[in-house]
């Protein structure tokens, strides 16, 4: 009589998800708790969900690659690592195709808007290109403050830092945006 999956080392669990996948979601209840509070400190809650669920759905697809000779939860977090920074990679391609088309990848087309719009649209390009160029959380605290209008301490809660950390990312993000904008007075 075999043991209860529960009862199975994450090793055991992935070599029998093999003849049983269900098996795999006791590697979730296992994992994800801790790794859900890992993905939503670097990226926040809003990706979190998405980031965990395709770290595991990945993991589970090449769990015949799952060796034992680390642990089950560092393999995990190497997955999950991968998966952050290929997230990174695609905001930071939107923002430089924004930059050299001038078209907002977010924007769905539906209406055009008017003056403020087009002001903005003129210097859209060397934004984007100035976003691009910004950490992922400078970019991050910078676009919850302008896009989500967002206070510092929400924006400090969302990323999980102290609220002079975020002011001065702020801080240093709008020195750079405005650097990319000159002529621009973008007091405040």
């Amino acid at each position: 009589m075999s043991r209860p999956v529960e009862q199975l080392g994450d090793s055991a669990i992935v070599a029998a998800s093999s003849r049983d996948p269900e098996a795999f979601g006791e590697l979730f209840r296992r994992h994800a708790p801790r790794l859900h509070a890992y993905v939503k400190r670097r990226l926040g809650a809003a990706l979190a969900d998405d980031i965990v669920a395709e770290t595991f759905a990945t993991a589970f697809r090449q769990r015949e690659r799952f060796d034992g000779r680390a642990e089950f939860g560092a393999w995990l977090w190497g997955i999950a690592g991968n998966v952050i920074a290929k997230h990174h990679r695609q905001e930071t391609r939107m923002f430089r195709a924004f930059a050299r088309t001038g078209v907002d990848p977010a924007e769905d087309g539906v209406a055009e808007l008017v003056s403020d719009r087009v002001h903005a649209a003129a210097h859209a390009p060397r934004l984007a290109k100035a976003l691009a160029s910004l950490s992922a959380q400078d970019r991050s605290a910078i676009l919850l403050l302008a896009w989500e209008e967002l206070s510092y301490a929400e924006i400090a809660a969302i990323l999980n830092l102290p609220l002079g950390t975020v002011k001065a990312k702020i801080h240093r993000a709008r020195t750079k945006l405005r650097k990319a904008l000159p002529g621009e007075n973008n007091d405040g």
